[in-house]
């Protein structure tokens, strides 16, 4: 099932907050995947920050993104 992420808060220790449109909260860990082409691009942390919400998945300015059932798939629900 696909979901489409209506909003997004960056954390600490490369962390997103999510809400999904079906209402879920979940976190993701990014930081395994900060290594990797392309999010090393935005490893710096003000970088990171500046994660937003376009076309239902979590992208950073650069043309950086992230698939959204990955998150959705590998998140960890914080509250309903």
């Amino acid at each position: 099932m696909l979901l489409d992420i209506v909003r997004v808060q960056p954390g600490p220790h490369y962390t997103l907050m999510l809400e999904f449109e079906n209402g879920e909260k979940r976190r993701f860990n990014m930081e395994p995947y900060m290594e990797q082409k392309p999010w090393i691009r935005i490893k710096p942390a003000p970088l990171f920050q500046r994660a937003f919400v376009e076309n239902g998945t979590v992208a950073w300015p650069g043309n950086v993104d992230i698939d959204p059932e990955t998150l959705y798939e590998l998140s960890e629900v914080i509250e309903k």
